[in-house]
């Protein structure tokens, strides 16, 4: 693989519910690990909220963004912003990524934090703490993020591994499990899918010829089959899109909706649709759907929370970057 400065980054030497989790802390994370690295009046929280808030009043779909985002990023080399890094052969080109978005977010609000607390913060940090307050602003709960993550050093497609919508119940628990996720977690981190779009082409087999069988799937609601296939054509090139929550009220609302449309059949994505039928995620997927919004707020919080310590880098490890874009040029100094 070419490793000029032009190909992969490469190694570099030289609202409305608040939730509380008191005392956790992953390793070196911990919550508010900021407060008085940034001088006594600097809320290094607040100015990404504020960024974040700026945005989201203008696009409510950065939710879905950000959250895919963070996932996308966390379950490759980890949570260390290596998703963010431009290359020719970095994560941003793998096929899975190439419809990723929000990173206009994350750069504005590091400019932001930059501008009052030079080397401090990491991206890293930032997408976690923007997620969060997009979760909140989308009706989920304010849960508190752990920070202290550092910036990775390593960017490559080749490294980009992520679980397939059509992927089976027990290969994504497995997946999840190398990073650390048990089934439950996986539940409530894929109820990430009650906002946010999936595009034809990853579930139009579901529609016309499931796993090779010439018919449609035939655990689909019919309704929403004959639906579907007015928005992705048969033989079409996939690029429409239509709505993961199929409740139209509550498609970019982050509750426990997309729950109850799966248990309806109302799944979208293939793995979506089995987490409801599957003997091994079905009762904690009925539970989800029959209790409050409000219980599913605490644990996707619980989830996120996770989700974000998953082989973090810290301590001395990896770097801050000075722009979430480009490794640090040599002598840039931090003070994390």
């Amino acid at each position: 693989m070419n490793m000029s400065s032009t190909a992969a980054v490469a190694v570099v030497a030289i609202g409305l519910v608040f939730l509380t989790f008191a005392g956790q802390c992953s390793g070196a994370l911990e919550v508010g690990f900021y407060r008085g690295k940034c001088g006594r009046f600097v809320d290094v929280e607040g100015i990404v909220a504020g960024v974040v808030r700026t945005k989201f009043f203008r696009d409510r779909t950065i939710a879905a963004a950000l959250i895919r985002m963070q996932f996308h990023d966390c379950f490759v080399n980890g949570c260390d912003a290596s998703i963010l890094l431009d290359g020719s052969a970095s994560e941003k080109t793998a096929p899975p990524n190439l419809s990723v978005r929000g990173f206009d977010i994350i750069d504005t609000a590091k400019t932001a934090v930059e501008s009052v607390c030079r080397g401090v913060v990491s991206c890293a940090d930032i997408i976690a703490i923007a997620t969060r307050e997009a979760v909140y602003l989308s009706g989920g709960g304010r849960y508190n993020v752990q920070t202290g993550r550092r910036d990775g050093l390593i960017s490559l497609a080749a490294n980009v591994d992520l679980p397939a919508p059509s992927i089976s119940v027990p290969d994504s628990i497995a997946a999840f499990a190398r990073k650390g996720l048990n089934m439950t977690d996986m539940v409530h981190l894929l109820g990430g899918h009650t906002v946010g779009v999936a595009h034809c082409f990853l579930f139009q087999d579901r529609l016309y010829n499931f796993q090779n069988t010439g018919k449609p799937d035939p655990d689909m609601n019919v309704a929403l089959l004959e639906r579907l296939r007015r928005i992705c054509p048969q033989n079409s090139a996939g690029t429409n899109a239509t709505n993961l929550d199929q409740n139209p009220q509550s498609s970019f609302i982050v509750d426990n909706s997309f729950y109850k449309e799966i248990v309806a059949r109302r799944g979208i994505l293939q793995i979506d649709q089995e987490l409801a039928l599957d003997p091994i995620t079905q009762a904690t997927v009925t539970a989800l759907a029959n209790n409050s919004t409000n219980s599913f707020a605490t644990k996707f919080g619980q989830a996120m929370v996770k989700l974000g310590a998953v082989e973090v880098l810290t301590g001395s490890q990896g770097e801050i970057r000075r722009s979430c874009l480009a490794v640090n040029k040599p002598g840039f100094l931090t003070f994390n």
